[in-house]
């Protein structure tokens, strides 16, 4: 979309959707993989809805695997400026109804700048859509394998995939993700090895057609509402 074709579009709808997600280690995956999936989930579900899609914020908060090549972490403090400013732009805009679809667990804690801006923008309303681990899709992975986890077969996809990178067959033992919080990002990497969490690192095409399918439907009634009537 041009600037002209969003100005038409607010005179429709004051929905707009900001994909966020990070640059960072994904085992075989690509390091892009947080912010591929927001922008696509978020695409495909605004698509039928006439909702512009915003291009993804793609770094995020990821200290934790900064000794792994590639990973490009924000500070805290950072992030939630960042934040700041393009929830400001969009209000400026015109844009009243705002969903963030988050693709990357580190973003969270500085997600909550969001109910602090929207008290002093009372004619706003933002929602934060965790699209991985939103309920339905939460059941979906339930049901297809209980053990999920960062850079296993919940986030392999055909588009998370890296060039010439197969990841291995089989499982991954699972890591004990308590005993991870306190340790460096060398530590981290060492005890990692690879990268992934543990679990299966890919399940078959159709399991993952299913859990996009409910990943884009769940995405979409997150768009949909219900938003309320904003103060003014």
């Amino acid at each position: 979309m041009n600037w002209m074709q969003v100005e038409a579009g607010l005179a429709r709808d004051d929905r707009a959707v900001l994909p966020i997600g990070s640059t960072e280690q994904h085992a075989y995956l690509s390091l892009a993989t947080d912010s591929i999936l927001a922008e696509r989930v978020a695409a495909e579900a605004a698509e039928p809805l006439g909702v512009p899609v915003f291009p993804a914020l793609a770094y995020g908060v990821t200290p934790s695997f900064l000794a792994y090549p590639g990973t490009l972490s924000l500070r805290f403090a950072t992030f939630v400026e960042v934040l700041r400013d393009l929830l400001d732009s969009l209000a400026a805009t015109g844009f009243r109804r705002l969903l963030i679809v988050n693709g990357h667990g580190g973003n969270l804690p500085a997600l909550g700048v969001t109910a602090e801006w929207t008290a002093a923008h009372p004619g706003v309303r933002v929602r934060v859509h965790q699209w991985w681990n939103a309920p339905r899709v939460w059941a979906r992975v339930q049901a297809i394998d209980r053990e999920a986890s960062h850079a296993s077969w919940i986030e392999h996809f055909a588009w998370t995939r890296a060039r010439d990178a197969a990841p291995p067959p089989g499982r991954k033992p699972m890591a004990d993700l308590e005993a991870l919080r306190p340790l460096s990002a060398r530590e981290v990497r060492a005890t990692l090895g690879d990268g992934c969490y543990g679990g299966a690192y890919e399940r078959p095409p159709a399991d993952m057609e299913a859990l996009w399918r409910e990943g884009v439907e769940e995405t979409r009634a997150a768009i949909e509402g219900p938003w309320g009537s904003p103060a003014t």
